[in-house]
């Protein structure tokens, strides 16, 4: 085993979690939003439309939503199968794990919580104090960020590049992926499978363990 550490970093959306988290937060506002919504999501993650467009459109139709709907969608994020013991895998030899979503730390924190994950980062949703007031709060986790967020993790970790493995599915994963020294394509859109490093087609986190021993 290597005594140089390991940064594994994934995405969340339909990766780290079963979820698509801003769908989750749409059915709460209707069944017009939740259609609306889910249609901007799945043409960004294949790469047809801007994300950081697309996600202030979806982002925008979720104003109004109450703060309690939000805490309710919470309850509903479940971990992938394999993530827990991908988790404590990388732990072992001494690594870190990470997540980087374009989603919402307000769903992304008890799940990065109860898995024990060393660091993470999303956008957060703006409100009033009552509800969402249909905008972001703070810089946008876009593509661009996502690939920036890895790269200073490897800084505060002191990881060479060779020794990061990022796992994503969407388009807006592939400059992370790029920058990493193994990219993991997980149950992922066509465009990421085929840039992809390594491809895993089965929803089970733990078949990523078996890919921890890097030269």
């Amino acid at each position: 085993m290597s005594e140089v550490p390991l940064l594994l970093v994934l995405d969340v959306d339909s990766t780290l979690s079963n979820e698509e988290g801003i769908d989750e937060i749409a059915r709460e506002a209707g069944e017009d939003v939740q259609r609306t919504v889910a249609q901007i999501t799945a043409r960004a993650m294949a790469g047809e439309l801007d994300f950081a467009q697309s996600l202030h459109e979806r982002v925008r139709a979720l104003q109004g939503l109450p703060l309690e709907a939000l805490a309710r969608v919470s309850t509903r994020i479940t971990a992938t199968d394999g993530a827990a013991a991908l988790v404590d895998a990388v732990h072992q030899t001494g690594g870190k794990v990470c997540a980087v979503s374009g989603g919402f730390h307000e769903l992304l924190d008890p799940l990065a919580k109860g898995l024990g994950l060393d660091e993470w980062r999303a956008n957060r949703l703006s409100h009033d104090g009552h509800a969402l007031t249909g905008s972001l709060d703070g810089p946008l986790i876009d593509a661009a960020a996502k690939r920036t967020t890895l790269l200073e993790w490897a800084d505060q970790f002191n990881v060479p590049t060779d020794r990061i493995i990022a796992v994503g599915d969407g388009a807006n994963d592939l400059l992370m992926m790029e920058a990493a020294g193994l990219s993991v394509a997980f149950c992922a859109k066509p465009i990421v499978q085929e840039k992809a490093d390594v491809a895993i087609d089965q929803r089970d986190l733990s078949l990523v363990i078996g890919l921890l021993e890097l030269p």
